[in-house]
């Protein structure tokens, strides 16, 4: 693999109070939510970094947040999500890098602050046999989706956000006969159930993983119940 033929897109959106994870709210206020995503985005970018020969690239909301995500990532290529649907949004962004001559195209959440780095680097081993590589998630949906051509309708005829997303997408796949390989199962921490979890487990965690977010935690000092 090289750098040159592997891109590695994380998607984004630039915290703003009220816009960004209100799904933690009210367990944090609206400020804290989008602080603690910048959190969980700096870790996500942290993992990103600590994949050997890939192009790592942002494709960020809003168009006028060039500046933010610029200063943020230094060294990701930025590029503006373009689609009026969060699936017109991912077949945009993977067929553009693809059409560039990037062999394998991989895509992935922010919401995934201690997701294990080598998940990724298997995601690009799998694109060598494999049409598409699939990172489920335990609630339905997937924190990663990769391709070494364009697929249009595993994103664009998917309806997202729902609790099918995963397998819609792998039924379309097999409808117009392409190769699947799931990696590990993960969980994207967009609730205060999900938030509870990943304080849980970073405790048990070494230090180094999600310091960002753990930082951001201890600041809040919430109380979790069990």
């Amino acid at each position: 693999m090289s750098a040159s033929s592997n891109v590695l897109i994380t998607v984004a959106k630039r915290p703003t109070p009220g816009d960004t994870k209100t799904r933690l709210c009210p367990l944090l206020s609206h400020l804290q939510a989008a602080n603690l995503y910048e959190c969980f985005l700096l870790d996500t970018l942290e993992i990103v970094r600590r994949v050997p020969e890939v192009r790592p690239a942002i494709a960020y909301l809003p168009a006028e947040a060039h500046g933010y995500f610029s200063r943020l990532a230094p060294g990701f290529e930025t590029v503006v999500q373009k689609g009026g649907s969060l699936g017109e949004r991912l077949d945009n962004c993977l067929t553009a890098f693809l059409r560039r001559g990037f062999r394998r195209a991989v895509i992935m959440s922010s919401d995934v602050p201690n997701l294990p780095s080598e998940y990724l680097g298997q995601a690009f081993d799998e694109l060598d046999d494999a049409d598409v590589v699939l990172g489920p998630c335990e609630d339905g949906g997937y924190y990663l989706i990769g391709m070494n051509r364009p697929a249009p309708r595993l994103l664009r005829e998917v309806r997202m956000s729902t609790a099918h997303v995963a397998r819609d997408t792998l039924e379309l796949a097999q409808e117009d006969g392409l190769d699947v390989q799931l990696l590990p199962e993960w969980y994207d921490v967009d609730d205060a159930g999900s938030l509870a979890r990943l304080a849980s487990d970073l405790r048990r965690q070494p230090l180094w993983v999600a310091a960002h977010t753990r930082r951001g935690l201890a600041r809040l000092n919430i109380r979790f119940e069990g």
